[in-house]
């Protein structure tokens, strides 16, 4: 089984050491200066559940003969990745993106078809050092994928006994769109309300309005979901209120970090579908619409100040 990683930042570069410790036959299909740096100085993982150096086997434009395609890019180079990995996509090529959100469910259905495109989460907090390495920020490392067809690929079982000789905690569900949209109202609502305040969760909830704010975003992210018939369960909703009302938590998302380097975000993709959605079902969201729209104004600033692109 061939694998092939588009993206050797946090999520592609981390999953991709853990296969090839396995045993896995892994390939990234990075950029050119990313390929210079891995070149010079291998593929770098530091992380509190062991750290990894290889060389990587590295390619810049495409080829023929991949089994699994994984997508581990951000969702504002979505149609660029398309391009990117569609010489390698044969007959049965699966294709596994680990984008947040679900709106790229749709764009990648229409290039190359459902059957082929499996739905895929990842729960982890990652950050790529200056020098190229990937620093793992947390003792835990969780990944989902499954089939969203009834006819699953066969590439799937093999795939699953790869994960399974890795320590990640590896989960191949039965309703992988409900677990994408589980994560979709979390990540929305984390996002929205870090990004809005500046801030950490602990931060936010110092504030006299914190909490109302963040369980406010959480239940108008609940209500679109239960809008599109994928509402969370009351159990998975418990675990969210907790996480965003845990005064002792430092926890951000990882877009705070984007803004605070200067670059793009996904805001669009992850807070603008969710308005959308709740826009089409008639649903009035005033704390989603306030969030996205201090994203909005941030990436016309960026525009502005920063018209070559982002800082870095």
């Amino acid at each position: 089984m061939r694998i092939l990683i588009l993206g050797a930042g946090g999520i592609g570069a981390y999953f991709g050491a853990r296969l090839q410790a396995a045993g896995g036959d892994v390939s990234f299909l990075v950029r050119p200066a990313r390929a210079k740096n891995l070149k010079e100085l291998g593929l770098r993982v530091f992380s509190p559940l062991g750290n990894y150096k290889f060389p990587p086997k590295l390619l810049t434009t495409a080829e023929p003969g991949f089994d699994v395609v994984f997508l581990a890019c951000k969702a504002y180079d979505l149609d660029s990745a398309e391009l990117a990995i569609a010489r390698a996509i044969g007959p049965e090529t699966i294709i596994v993106p680990l984008l947040n959100g679900i709106r790229h469910l749709h764009a990648l259905d229409t290039r190359f078809g459902p059957e082929r495109v499996l739905g895929g989460l990842a729960h982890l907090s990652l950050a790529v050092a200056l020098d190229g390495s990937i620093q793992h920020l947390s003792p835990f490392h969780r990944l989902t994928i499954g089939s969203r067809t009834t006819r699953p690929s066969r590439w799937l079982a093999p795939l699953a006994e790869l994960f399974g000789k890795t320590d990640i905690e590896f989960t191949l569900s039965d309703d992988v769109e409900q677990d994408m949209w589980n994560k979709f109202v979390f990540i929305t609502t984390l996002a929205g309300a870090t990004c809005a305040m500046r801030a950490n969760v602990g931060e936010i909830l110092a504030t006299t309005h914190g909490e109302a704010f963040m369980l406010g975003l959480l239940a108008e992210c609940e209500t679109v979901a239960t809008a599109n018939r994928r509402p969370p369960t009351p159990a998975q909703l418990a675990v969210y209120r907790n996480s965003v009302t845990d005064r002792a938590s430092t926890v951000c998302a990882s877009m705070l970090r984007d803004i605070e380097r200067g670059g793009p975000t996904e805001g669009e993709h992850i807070l603008g579908d969710m308005l959308t959605r709740a826009r089409q079902a008639g649903l009035a969201t005033p704390n989603l619409t306030f969030a996205y729209t201090h994203l909005q104004a941030y990436e016309q600033a960026r525009r502005r100040l920063f018209p070559q692109g982002n800082t870095d």
